[in-house]
């Protein structure tokens, strides 16, 4: 009986996938690696190429969401939301390069430049819609975790990267190839978009969690620009030098790891704070509430003061953040990778829960789990989809350092 549920449950997953995945799929689901190697725009000119039927598939599902979301047409929504900003600016001021990839993956995937470019603001269109609407929109997702060098262990950061249900099928892992100007880099993200997190060979990776009570600004640098930026440098100092120093377009929570520590920063609009629940900063985890930056949007001030008071009924974030800090901050067993993997599983409240299972009707789920290790022999693991349900794949730098 349960060979024939497993059964079931396999086949179901099947043609739940979209066409594209399911005409690759195996017995094991796994995140496609996407090999991106040469300039910029040759690499966004690949990644357009490679995945042009997916791009098509998961933009028309996009659209279909922000029709949704505004009862709008989704062509005019996307108009005004980039007539009403000029993130373009600081991205050719910040991450030119990022600029010229977004232009050869439009050309390689066939997809207008504005459809491209406005993908690749997830963050900055979830502020487009709270601006309008003034804190009705409902985007706690993701919990992250860092854990610094110690006693043997090498860093580690990891993350539950989750996302809207429409993005379902869509996970890419890409492997950006070594030039004389870029380091080698892994980088999980789904189809048509250039990333979510991601590490290099140079020692720097990074995971994130949306901040939706911090400022924001329509002239900062975008959040996935941030990212990617961090994945540019060629050393830890470097990567938290950028991080302090770019104007931020979005709230976000940024761990930034590196050969010897981990750091922890809260991202606004006006400010960059560092945050570390732990006094001897060697652990860190987070959610999607800001706990050290009080550069709060003027509708968000009494939601910040209810998280930092923890007066009325616990948000999904605080109780993330809860659930995190009982299995780690307060565990009584030594902090691993096997640790940090269990509660990145964990289930422990029913309605909140840290790993956020697939289902249709849901708005949102666990799209990926990760852990970037590093040290002698740095690795990243991917999961297709979330963790309870896929194990993870580990992957290997191929570039010596």
């Amino acid at each position: 009986m349960k060979q024939k549920f497993l059964l079931l449950l396999t086949l179901l997953s099947f043609f739940l996938q979209p066409a594209w995945a399911r005409s690759n799929a195996g017995k094991v689901p796994r995140v496609p690696v996407v090999e991106l190697k040469g300039s910029a725009y040759e690499r966004g000119l690949q990644h357009g190429q490679q995945l042009r039927q997916p791009i098509a598939e998961v933009y028309q599902k996009w659209k279909a969401s922000v029709r949704l979301e505004t009862n709008r047409h989704p062509d005019s929504v996307i108009a005004h939301f980039l007539s009403t900003s000029n993130y373009k600016a600081a991205i050719q001021q910040w991450t030119p390069e990022l600029w010229q990839e977004i232009e050869g993956m439009a050309a390689g995937s066939g997809q207008k430049l504005d459809d491209v470019f406005a993908f690749q603001l997830i963050d900055e269109y979830w502020g487009y819609l709270d601006r309008l609407k003034h804190g009705s929109v409902d985007k706690d997702h993701c919990s992250a975790v860092g854990v610094a060098a110690h006693t043997g262990q090498p860093t580690y950061i990891a993350q539950n990267v989750d996302i809207d249900t429409f993005m379902h099928g869509y996970q890419v892992l890409l492997h950006i190839n070594q030039t004389p100007t870029t380091p080698e880099q892994y980088i999980l993200t789904c189809a048509g978009f250039i990333g979510f997190v991601g590490m290099n060979n140079q020692g720097v990776g990074v995971v994130i969690n949306a901040l939706t009570d911090l400022r924001n600004r329509v002239d900062g640098l975008p959040v996935t620009f941030v990212t990617r930026g961090l994945l540019s440098k060629k050393s830890g100092k470097e990567a938290l030098a950028f991080l302090q120093t770019v104007p931020h377009a979005t709230g976000q929570n940024y761990i930034l790891g590196t050969e010897t520590a981990v750091h922890n920063l809260e991202a606004s609009a006006n400010q960059v704070v560092p945050f570390f629940p732990a006094e001897d900063k060697k652990l860190v985890y987070h959610t999607n509430h800001a706990l050290a930056n009080h550069d709060v949007k003027p509708w968000m001030q009494q939601y910040h003061q209810r998280m930092l008071t923890g007066t009325g009924p616990k948000t999904n974030s605080q109780t993330r953040f809860a659930a995190l800090e009982q299995r780690l901050k307060l565990a009584q067993q030594p902090l691993s990778p096997a640790l940090v993997k269990a509660t990145l599983r964990s289930k422990d409240h029913d309605k909140f829960p840290v790993c956020v299972t697939y289902n249709k009707d849901a708005a949102g789920f666990t799209f990926s789990s990760v852990l970037f290790t590093f040290g002698k022999k740095p690795s990243v693991q991917v999961t297709h989809g979330s963790p309870d349900q896929s194990e993870y794949q580990e992957h290997f730098f191929t570039a010596k350092k």
